[in-house]
Protein backbone atom coordinates (compact mmCIF):
# COMPACT_ATOMS: atom_id res chain seq x y z
CA UNK A 1 0.00 0.00 0.00
CA UNK A 2 2.83 2.27 0.77
CA UNK A 3 4.33 1.61 -2.17
CA UNK A 4 1.19 2.48 -3.98
CA UNK A 5 0.58 6.15 -2.17
CA UNK A 6 4.19 6.90 -3.32
CA UNK A 7 4.01 6.00 -6.79
CA UNK A 8 0.37 8.16 -6.93
CA UNK A 9 2.42 10.78 -5.09
CA UNK A 10 5.44 11.11 -7.60
CA UNK A 11 3.23 10.63 -10.80
CA UNK A 12 0.99 13.42 -9.50
CA UNK A 13 3.84 15.68 -8.73
CA UNK A 14 5.45 14.91 -12.35
CA UNK A 15 2.26 15.78 -14.02
CA UNK A 16 1.19 19.14 -12.64
CA UNK A 17 2.18 20.68 -15.87
CA UNK A 18 -0.82 22.63 -16.87
CA UNK A 19 -1.97 25.13 -19.27
CA UNK A 20 -1.11 27.87 -17.38
CA UNK A 21 2.55 26.93 -16.30
CA UNK A 22 3.15 26.74 -19.96
CA UNK A 23 4.57 29.72 -21.61
CA UNK A 24 3.15 30.97 -24.88
CA UNK A 25 5.02 31.65 -27.61
CA UNK A 26 4.03 35.43 -28.52
CA UNK A 27 2.19 34.73 -31.65
CA UNK A 28 2.27 38.53 -32.52
CA UNK A 29 3.06 39.91 -36.24
CA UNK A 30 4.88 42.73 -35.74
CA UNK A 31 5.75 45.51 -38.79
CA UNK A 32 9.69 44.07 -38.53
CA UNK A 33 10.03 40.25 -39.07
CA UNK A 34 13.41 38.02 -39.30
CA UNK A 35 14.54 34.78 -38.90
CA UNK A 36 16.49 33.81 -36.13
CA UNK A 37 19.84 33.15 -38.54
CA UNK A 38 19.20 37.04 -39.35
CA UNK A 39 18.94 38.34 -36.35
CA UNK A 40 21.91 36.56 -35.20
CA UNK A 41 24.04 37.53 -38.07
CA UNK A 42 22.53 41.46 -37.86
CA UNK A 43 23.07 41.80 -33.50
CA UNK A 44 25.83 41.20 -31.06
CA UNK A 45 25.23 37.76 -28.89
CA UNK A 46 24.65 39.95 -25.85
CA UNK A 47 22.28 41.90 -28.08
CA UNK A 48 20.53 38.83 -29.66
CA UNK A 49 20.60 37.25 -25.98
CA UNK A 50 18.40 40.11 -24.96
CA UNK A 51 16.32 40.99 -27.91
CA UNK A 52 15.61 37.63 -28.76
CA UNK A 53 15.86 35.10 -25.74
CA UNK A 54 14.41 37.59 -23.57
CA UNK A 55 17.83 37.82 -21.22
CA UNK A 56 19.17 40.29 -19.21
CA UNK A 57 22.46 42.10 -19.47
CA UNK A 58 25.09 42.21 -16.34
CA UNK A 59 24.26 45.15 -13.82
CA UNK A 60 26.97 48.09 -14.44
CA UNK A 61 28.16 46.35 -18.29
CA UNK A 62 26.60 48.87 -20.61
CA UNK A 63 28.20 51.38 -21.40
CA UNK A 64 25.17 53.52 -21.90
CA UNK A 65 24.07 52.96 -17.93
CA UNK A 66 26.22 56.55 -17.63
CA UNK A 67 25.35 58.24 -20.59
CA UNK A 68 23.92 61.71 -20.12
CA UNK A 69 24.46 62.96 -23.66
CA UNK A 70 21.46 64.20 -25.40
CA UNK A 71 19.86 62.59 -27.96
CA UNK A 72 17.29 59.20 -28.57
CA UNK A 73 17.54 55.83 -27.59
CA UNK A 74 16.42 53.51 -30.41
CA UNK A 75 15.88 49.88 -30.44
CA UNK A 76 19.10 47.84 -31.55
CA UNK A 77 17.00 45.74 -33.14
CA UNK A 78 15.10 47.76 -35.96
CA UNK A 79 16.05 51.58 -34.94
CA UNK A 80 12.63 52.22 -33.70
CA UNK A 81 13.14 55.40 -31.20
CA UNK A 82 12.33 54.89 -27.86
CA UNK A 83 13.57 56.71 -25.43
CA UNK A 84 14.52 60.41 -25.22
CA UNK A 85 17.65 61.39 -22.91
CA UNK A 86 15.55 64.02 -21.39
CA UNK A 87 13.89 60.93 -19.86
CA UNK A 88 16.96 59.28 -18.61
CA UNK A 89 17.89 58.90 -15.08
CA UNK A 90 20.89 57.32 -12.52
CA UNK A 91 18.16 54.96 -10.97
CA UNK A 92 21.39 52.81 -9.59
CA UNK A 93 19.97 49.65 -10.60
CA UNK A 94 22.79 49.23 -12.75
CA UNK A 95 21.03 49.50 -16.17
CA UNK A 96 19.55 52.46 -18.46
CA UNK A 97 16.72 53.91 -16.88
CA UNK A 98 13.99 56.16 -18.14
CA UNK A 99 11.11 57.46 -16.29
CA UNK A 100 9.04 57.77 -19.62
CA UNK A 101 8.63 56.11 -22.98
CA UNK A 102 8.20 56.93 -26.60
CA UNK A 103 3.79 56.18 -26.56
CA UNK A 104 3.26 53.79 -29.21
CA UNK A 105 6.65 52.55 -29.70
CA UNK A 106 7.23 50.85 -26.33
CA UNK A 107 4.39 47.56 -25.65
CA UNK A 108 4.12 46.13 -22.74
CA UNK A 109 3.39 42.45 -21.60
CA UNK A 110 1.91 40.55 -18.43
CA UNK A 111 4.47 40.94 -15.26
CA UNK A 112 5.00 40.77 -11.50
CA UNK A 113 5.50 43.16 -8.63
CA UNK A 114 8.66 41.90 -7.96
CA UNK A 115 9.82 41.55 -11.71
CA UNK A 116 7.98 44.34 -13.33
CA UNK A 117 5.87 44.58 -16.14
CA UNK A 118 7.54 43.69 -19.67
CA UNK A 119 9.18 46.17 -21.88
CA UNK A 120 8.96 45.20 -25.83
CA UNK A 121 9.98 47.09 -28.87
CA UNK A 122 5.87 47.42 -30.79
CA UNK A 123 7.73 47.41 -34.23
CA UNK A 124 9.86 44.25 -33.86
CA UNK A 125 9.63 42.64 -30.64
CA UNK A 126 12.57 42.39 -28.94
CA UNK A 127 12.62 42.77 -25.29
CA UNK A 128 13.90 45.24 -23.66
CA UNK A 129 13.23 45.11 -19.87
CA UNK A 130 10.58 46.01 -17.76
CA UNK A 131 8.60 48.78 -15.86
CA UNK A 132 8.42 48.99 -12.25
CA UNK A 133 6.79 51.80 -10.10
CA UNK A 134 9.31 52.97 -8.10
CA UNK A 135 10.84 55.51 -10.09
CA UNK A 136 10.73 59.58 -9.76
CA UNK A 137 7.44 60.63 -8.10
CA UNK A 138 8.12 64.00 -8.82
CA UNK A 139 7.59 62.71 -12.44
CA UNK A 140 5.87 59.76 -13.83
CA UNK A 141 6.91 57.15 -10.75
CA UNK A 142 7.95 54.97 -13.29
CA UNK A 143 11.27 53.10 -13.69
CA UNK A 144 11.71 51.71 -17.49
CA UNK A 145 14.81 49.94 -16.30
CA UNK A 146 16.05 48.97 -19.69
CA UNK A 147 18.75 46.38 -21.05
CA UNK A 148 21.83 48.35 -22.73
CA UNK A 149 22.53 45.82 -25.22
CA UNK A 150 18.60 46.31 -26.72
CA UNK A 151 19.46 50.00 -26.89
CA UNK A 152 21.57 52.12 -29.82
CA UNK A 153 22.04 55.66 -28.58
CA UNK A 154 22.00 58.26 -31.27
CA UNK A 155 23.50 61.66 -30.03
CA UNK A 156 21.48 64.72 -31.30
CA UNK A 157 22.61 66.82 -34.06
CA UNK A 158 23.18 63.24 -36.65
Amino acid sequence: MKKLIIITLIITCFSCNSNAQKTKKDSKTYSVTKTEAEWKAELSPMAFYVLRENGTEPRFSSPLNKNYKEGIYVCAGCNTALFKSEHKYDSGSGWPSFDKEIKGNVAFSSGSEMYGREEHCAVCGGHLGHVFNDGPKETTGLRHCIDGAALKFIPKNE
